[in-house]
């Protein structure tokens, strides 16, 4: 079992264990001497734009170069981006410091591997074994001679905009349409708006004024309230949300109704099958049930993965798929990145858009959604028995799912990264979800 590596990295309170920059110095060692036996030579390193990137970032360095291995750092850039340019650069590794939609006291470090992909399970699980002997005092610097050394990359942005532009088809442009875009004052603020400018939006940018405190704060992927009245205010086509480090997206149509990553999924699955797609989509235990029911009703086939993007990817390899993702937003399309990218993502939606002639409105209909009720029930962490074990508890979902009938669905997980059991329920009838979800929860035993 892994200790730290959670669904989607390293993460937690900045100078509490184990953001500490002890731990994140002999993470690196740790991530480098493992790598390093693969045969890696270079890591990049990126982050987002929470103030604590600086101190992680600086300890991070010291413990790959103990490890004998050299560091190109790059600066605040989206996951996705330091995902490319990793592959890019034939770099051996790449490092996203970011806590992604986590408030900016949090943070977080992932790690990819060659290719940009992000690393195994068996790989995190070697890195932690290497990480407990440093953590015991065990971490042994290389000779003087064989320490790694660090530049920094110029122009990685750059590089990244043309990269995310050269997706939209050269005989389509973004003029005439206008967009907001929600930065949410994270590692996106300057490539996003630059992307679609640069395609001929008029683009309306909105927090995109990172202080290092204010990433995620009432703003992007996670809190679209701001961007659906930008989007009204400003009259709008469209609106654009990202999250912390640009790996998700929300969008919103001109009503200034939420688009989810459900729906958008559905759209591009709608797109690619008419231009001859004949593979499936991988969704998550978490994804809608509206989303199944209505691939299913263009003969698409749908699997659901566990809940994390790591998890839809593998499904992908394993299947051959291209496309999938989650409702909140992740979403892969391997056809033009190697992991969930916001922007390259929304320019695939607007590349349907422009090619049907139609509206983000108008093109997600199809698919409905059915209401979804999540109850969040923290517990505390290390007890021996689990929650979910209990009589009392699988009692109160064979309940709940006698009521529902084949009208809906029960899902109770762990979350990845925090002592919470998520509670879910869909079904047809909304205070019919709500109370199945509140019937499980009160059975739980909570802190």
């Amino acid at each position: 079992m892994r200790q730290y590596f959670g669904t989607d990295g390293v993460r937690g309170r900045v100078g509490e264990f184990p953001m500490t920059p002890d731990f994140a110095m002999k993470l690196g060692w740790a991530a480098g001497k493992v790598l390093g036996a693969e045969g890696i030579k270079e890591v990049l390193i990126g982050k987002d734009t929470r103030a604590s990137g600086y101190m992680l970032e600086s300890a991070l360095e010291a413990g790959f170069s103990a490890a004998g291995v050299n560091v190109a750092l790059v600066g605040p850039l989206p996951t996705p981006g330091v995902a490319y340019l990793t592959s890019t650069f034939r770099a051996d590794a790449g490092v996203v410091i970011s806590a992604s939609h986590n408030p900016f006291d949090d943070n977080g470090i992932k790690i990819f591997g060659q290719g940009g992909y992000k690393l195994t399970d068996v790989q995190e699980q070697e890195i932690e074994n290497k990480l407990h002997i440093a953590l015991e005092g065990g971490m042994e610097c290389v000779s003087s001679e064989a320490l790694g050394k660090a530049r920094r990359v110029e122009d990685a942005a750059g590089r990244y905009i043309e990269y995310c532009k050269a997706v939209l088809p050269s005989t389509l442009s973004l003029s005439g349409l206008k967009i907001v875009v929600d930065s949410a004052n994270g590692a996106g603020y300057r490539v996003a708006p630059a992307v679609y400018r640069e395609l001929g939006a008029e683009v309306v940018s909105i927090h995109d004024q990172p202080s290092g405190v204010n990433i995620n704060a009432n703003c992007g992927a996670t809190s679209m309230r701001s961007l659906c009245t930008a989007v009204l205010e400003h009259e709008a086509d469209l609106g654009i949300a990202l999250d912390g480090d640009a790996d998700r997206l929300m969008m919103v149509d001109h009503t200034g109704a939420v688009v989810d990553g459900d729906e958008l999924l559905f759209l591009l699955a709608k797109d690619a099958k008419a231009a001859g797609y004949t593979g499936g989509i991988v969704g998550t235990q978490m994804s809608n049930l509206g989303l199944e029911q209505a691939l299913t009703a263009i003969d698409v086939p749908f699997v659901r993965a566990k809940v994390g993007d790591r998890y839809v990817m593998e499904q992908l390899k394993s299947t051959g798929w291209r496309l999938g993702g989650e409702g909140s937003g992740h979403l892969l399309t391997l056809d033009h990145a190697s992991t969930g990218d916001a922007v390259i993502a929304s320019l695939r939606v607007l590349t349907s858009l422009l090619n049907q002639g139609t509206t983000l409105y108008m093109a997600k209909q199809g698919m409905n959604k059915l209401p979804q009720v999540l109850v969040n029930v923290r517990f505390k962490a290390g007890k021996n028995e689990d929650p979910l074990d209990s009589e009392t508890v699988q009692q109160a979902v064979t309940e709940a799912e006698d009521k529902l009938a084949t009208n809906g669905r029960v899902l109770l997980r762990k979350s990845g990264t925090e002592p919470l059991i998520r509670v879910m329920v869909e079904a047809s009838d909304a205070q019919l979800a709500k109370w199945c979800a509140q019937h499980i929860a009160d059975a739980l035993p909570s802190l």
